[in-house]
């Protein structure tokens, strides 16, 4: 497996595949590097260098009881970066992943980035308050950290099903999706896990989505019961100074799995604008 560990010595998992035009993917919670096979495949075979890595805590990653915040996430990132000499990346980021892209462009800026792209991502904040009254409310959150302390197993298995939209009706649902998502899960340690939930639901990425100057492709279903659309693409979308916004009708948390030949078409197309 490749490695490298961060300065506080965490081990940090990633594939690194290709040798064209970077293009460095970001998962989502509870995921691991993994969610992206059909994207790191499919990009691949045409000719970019995909790279994606196991948030620290997630996956095959070290699980250190510090650094299981954003911040640090966002840091570890920027060491990947460093560490490959990776130039004029495109940086995709799914759900929690989305907000690692926010906020490694938030405090690291684009020197290495030539583009971003959020697919179903919790910017700029998914909580409810008086600022941001289209949120969801709190006890949704601490309704996932009630399952995951109680019984994470079991809690993922169900996830599983609204995540991919497999509870709608006429949907093809795989087993195998199931058992993926799953198994990605239980490889994560249950602490950051847990402290995960914090930060892709109260961690206000507005600032730092003012501050992206690359081109900006925002992906998000309308049916996206994990994170709604209203109060997240839709929002980030008028935030980044000249993103584009397409929506996926019917498109579940889950789109990269479930609609996966859209969503590539949909990445290698603003790949080739470039």
């Amino acid at each position: 497996m490749s490695t490298f560990t961060t300065r506080d010595g965490t081990s940090i998992y990633y594939k690194d595949w290709g040798s064209g035009r970077p293009v460095v993917f970001s998962h989502g919670w509870p995921l691991s590097a993994d969610a992206w096979d059909a994207q790191m495949l499919f990009l691949v075979q045409h000719g970019f260098r995909v790279i994606a890595h196991d948030r620290r805590g997630h996956g095959r990653s070290g699980q250190p009881a510090k650094g299981n915040d954003m911040n640090t996430w966002a840091d570890d990132l920027a060491e990947l970066l460093d560490k490959l000499d990776v130039k004029d990346a495109t940086l995709v980021g799914h759900s929690t992943g989305g907000g690692e892209v926010a906020r490694y462009i938030g405090r690291h800026g684009t020197k290495r980035v030539a583009g971003a792209v959020l697919i179903g991502a919790v910017p700029p904040i998914m909580i409810q308050s008086e600022t941001n009254p289209g949120g969801l409310p709190k006890d949704v959150f601490d309704g996932i950290r009630k399952g995951v302390v109680d019984n994470r197993s079991q809690f993922f298995k169900d996830l599983a099903t609204p995540f991919y939209g497999f509870n709608r009706e006429g949907a093809k649902v795989s087993q195998g999706t199931i058992d993926q998502f799953w198994l990605q899960g239980m490889l994560g340690g249950v602490l950051a896990l847990y402290e995960c939930v914090h930060e892709f639901s109260e961690v206000d990425y507005t600032d730092d989505l003012k501050k992206f100057d690359v081109p900006t492709l925002i992906l998000h279903g309308d049916d996206d019961q994990i994170v709604p659309i209203d109060d997240a693409g839709k929002l980030s979308a008028k935030i980044v100074k000249n993103a584009t916004l397409k929506i996926y009708p019917g498109g579940p948390h889950g789109m990269c799995t479930t609609m996966a030949d859209q969503v590539n078409a949909d990445l290698l197309a603003f790949l080739n604008q470039k």
